[in-house]
């Protein structure tokens, strides 16, 4: 009995000793698999990095390509055509304005006049408020260099404070900043109005045929009740003429 026993626990420890032998055996990769991954470590050790130069070119193509195309659309003559009037326009105004309004023609000759007399008033008011900051601006440092009870030098009475002059210059200084970006804003306006006529003028056909008629009428009027401050239910009529413009 006790040499069966023996001999089992012998066969568990030959049997777990080789088992652990086994284990420990490294698992060599598929030939082929291990081939495929040498290439593509290979491949990515030969790749190329780009460059900054190249990767602006390759951005200076693809936007130009853009161009050309609208949601992966491929745009015909004509709409290429349309958006070239349409920078050209509007970069004419940019540099001198009026100009796109000249290259879009229609109403051109009202337009311009507009444009440039927008310019000519902006001028003046700035001159008006650069002359109004400029005379309590000297009267201040008058006052600053020759004392409180000077009359100054631009015939001011003496009775004005430093602080009013002080409000009055600063009330000049911002009309005369505000003139400034009214004028700034006129000319993006041009620049605007130059592309928008564009676009309407070439994408959508904006007829001049209109057509006026003007008929006499008789208008409902309604009369307040006496004493209620409402509504009189029965309504009276007053002659009177309707005009219909038809646009085609």
């Amino acid at each position: 009995m006790y040499r069966l026993l023996l001999l089992g626990l012998l066969l568990m420890c030959h049997a777990l000793v080789n088992g652990q032998e086994v284990d420990t055996i490294p698992k060599t990769k598929n030939p082929i698999e291990l081939k495929d991954s040498l290439a593509v470590k290979e491949l990515q050790d030969t790749v190329k990095k780009e460059t900054r130069a190249e990767r602006k070119a390759r951005e200076k193509a693809e936007k130009e390509r853009a161009k050309f195309y609208y949601k992966d659309i491929l745009k015909d003559s004509s709409r290429l055509e349309i958006e070239r009037l349409s920078r050209v326009a509007w970069k004419r105004s940019a540099m001198v304005p009026g100009w796109g309004q000249y290259t879009n023609q229609g109403v051109w000759w009202i337009k311009v006049p507009i444009i440039y007399g927008g310019f000519v008033a902006s001028y003046f008011v700035f001159n008006y408020w650069q002359w109004y900051y400029k005379l309590f601006l000297d009267e201040l440092q008058y006052r600053a260099e020759f004392g409180q009870g000077s009359d100054g030098i631009l015939g001011m009475e003496s009775n004005w404070d430093v602080n009013g002059l002080v409000k009055s210059k600063d009330y000049g200084r911002r009309n005369r900043d505000l003139t400034i970006l009214v004028t700034l804003g006129w000319y993006g306006l041009n620049i605007v109005e130059a592309y928008v006529d564009s676009m309407l003028k070439n994408r959508w056909n904006m007829s001049d045929d209109l057509t006026f008629k003007l008929s006499p009428t008789f208008m409902p009027t309604y009369a307040a009740t006496p004493g209620f401050g409402s509504l009189n239910a029965k309504s009276l009529f007053a002659p009177g003429l309707k005009m219909t413009i038809s646009i085609k």
